[in-house]
């Protein structure tokens, strides 16, 4: 049996997750969270586990991202699985909640662990001894200079500035094509989409026309900041008509094999990982609505039937560069009795953040009891994800949510893309079952 304490910071659902964790294996934990004596400008509610964007936790189905990551997390016993179940309400296909009897009920089970203590009181340093640090994205300014202080400034960062992820296959290969500029580099690392001057006249229009999302209160409240260096592109783009051709749309370097010649402009989508089931587009970050967004950028020669993967957003999120910081156990590689979970570590979603939490709540319980970590495969939702945030091959970190796109692809084709979804989903959760015998 373990003997030290483990000090678990912040009660949200990466906190909670943690803190059942190691309570189940027996550890005892000091969970601290500073409501209700003090809130972030996001949160209204007392109790644990507080779900503010929405009451949606997303698909529920097992043949999609997010239902495929629920029920690995059903498989670790998750907390935040159990009270779903108990607070679940009619919403077709997703999986919605109560959020009142939600948070209840998490709250709940959690003050009444006997292996767990909860202290009301808001954390301004990083305690000593063993440590999962489940702050969120707004981690209090002085917690966050803690952080800073201990990882480094420049690997904490203040807002969340990210261009949209499309699906490798559904670009249209016969528009788009494969090439760098002037050569250089690996000739598949960008994919091209190429436009002449009507093409990007109708573009531009669409773009400088978008209706943008709405600020919440905390980013217009003074902490929204545009910088040059990840401006908005619709925003860029009203400082001028040719402003997007001289720059991240620029056609030069580029020939479109279909006509020999440099087109009007171009926009380049970058390789998002080393399978190449995902592409970024490049200098896209954006405000816009997210229906916006693929109103507009499906007006993208090669991406009229492009699957988002991920929406650009632009908002106030603090988040660690986990890849230069974390492994793959969410374990802070210079200092490992500390571990990190939640919105923080760079997973994007409720349920990421649940998860993410879980996992580091269960194998630090391992750790402390003796026993080797489990590392999950890159098959799972949740390996996959781990391994997203702990890639030291990433150069632009940027936060991620499940989707089935970082999942490694099946050894055989399968055209059918809903089959193809419940084989990976079978894969994923035959590993995750194998892995937790293994751990018995």
């Amino acid at each position: 049996m373990a003997e030290q304490t483990v000090s678990v910071i912040g009660a949200g659902l990466a906190g909670c997750e943690a803190a059942w964790q190691l309570g189940n294996h027996g550890i005892q934990v000091t969970l601290y969270e500073m409501k209700p004596k003090q809130y972030t400008p996001a949160h209204s509610y007392e109790g644990f586990g507080e779900l503010v964007c929405s009451n949606s936790l997303k698909a529920a189905r097992v043949d999609s991202a997010a239902g495929l990551l629920k029920e690995e997390m059903r498989l670790f016993g998750s907390l935040c699985m159990e009270s779903a179940a108990l607070s679940a309400v009619p919403a077709g296909g997703a999986l919605a909640v109560d959020r009142k009897k939600f948070s209840d009920y998490i709250t709940q089970k959690i003050k009444s662990h006997p292996c767990i203590e909860v202290i009301s009181q808001e954390v301004t340093e990083i305690p000593e001894g063993n440590v999962i640090l489940a702050t969120g994205p707004l981690t209090s300014d002085g917690l966050a200079k803690k952080i800073q202080e201990l990882t480094g400034a420049e690997k904490l960062s203040f807002f969340d500035a990210a261009a949209p992820i499309v699906s490798a296959e559904s670009v249209d290969l016969s528009v788009a094509f494969p090439a760098s500029r002037y050569g250089k580099g690996d000739g598949d690392d960008y994919l091209n989409c190429p436009m002449n001057r009507e093409e990007y006249e109708r573009f531009y229009n669409a773009l400088i026309t978008g209706e943008s999302a709405p600020l919440k209160d905390i980013d217009q409240a003074g902490n929204f900041k545009v910088y040059e260096g990840c401006m908005p592109v619709e925003v860029m783009a009203k400082r001028g008509q040719d402003t997007l051709r001289f720059g991240p749309l620029k056609p030069v370097g580029l020939r479109d094999p279909r006509t020999g010649h440099r087109p009007w402009a171009v926009v380049q989508l970058r390789k998002e990982n080393k399978e190449a089931t995902m592409y970024n587009l490049v200098g896209f970050q954006t405000n816009l609505k997210w229906g916006e967004q693929k109103r507009i950028f499906s007006l993208i020669p090669g991406l009229e039937h492009a699957e988002f993967y991920r929406y650009g957003v632009m908002h106030r999120n603090t988040f660690l560069n986990s890849p230069k910081l974390l492994d793959c156990h969410f374990n802070l590689k210079q200092e490992p009795r500390i571990f990190f979970a939640g919105q923080i570590t760079g997973v994007e979603g409720y349920m990421e953040s649940a998860a993410s939490g879980l996992y580091a709540g269960y194998n630090l319980s391992r750790k402390l009891l003796g026993k080797e970590m489990i590392t999950l495969p890159k098959e799972s939702m949740i390996g996959s994800l781990s391994y997203y945030i702990s890639d030291e091959m990433a150069e632009d970190f940027q936060p991620m949510g499940s989707n089935m796109g970082i999942l490694p692809p099946l050894t055989e084709r399968v055209k059918d893309k809903r089959l193809r979804y419940q084989a990976l989903a079978d894969r994923a959760l035959e590993a995750v079952r194998e892995i937790l015998k293994q751990a018995e």
